[in-house]
């Protein structure tokens, strides 16, 4: 399994942007699909976006045009730049990873997480 740090959560007001960044451990980073999920108070953990290993990218309907996922083999990064920021977006944000990915949105279809990060937006 894959170690995964997520950082750049914070409080934001609507409209603004952040960036989450996502460091795995390990020198086959290159070979995993990564994603993000997002965990609201009360709510299921839902899909947010992935990236496959080829860079080919997918987003859930309520952030597409507003969020964009990118990786940084040389680096073992996976970022999230998250624009026009909604209180609805306010979230525990985790960063998934798995070797087998194939799109799925399900949390099923990640097998390494990290301990997530907090984005809180304000309106």
């Amino acid at each position: 399994q894959m170690q995964l740090v997520e950082s750049g959560g914070g409080l934001v007001q609507a409209g603004g942007s952040l960036r989450l960044s996502c460091a795995a451990s390990g020198r086959t980073f290159n070979i995993y699909h990564m994603g993000w999920f997002r965990q609201a108070p009360g709510k299921e953990r839902e899909f947010v976006a992935g990236v496959s290993r080829s860079d080919s990218t997918y987003y859930a309907d309520s952030v597409k045009g507003r969020f964009t996922i990118s990786r940084d083999n040389a680096k073992n990064t996976v970022y999230l730049q998250m624009n026009n920021l909604q209180p609805e977006d306010t979230a525990v944000y985790y960063c998934a990873a798995d070797r087998f990915w194939f799109a799925g949105r399900s949390q099923a279809d990640f097998g390494s997480w990290g301990q997530g990060t907090q984005v809180t937006v304000s309106s």
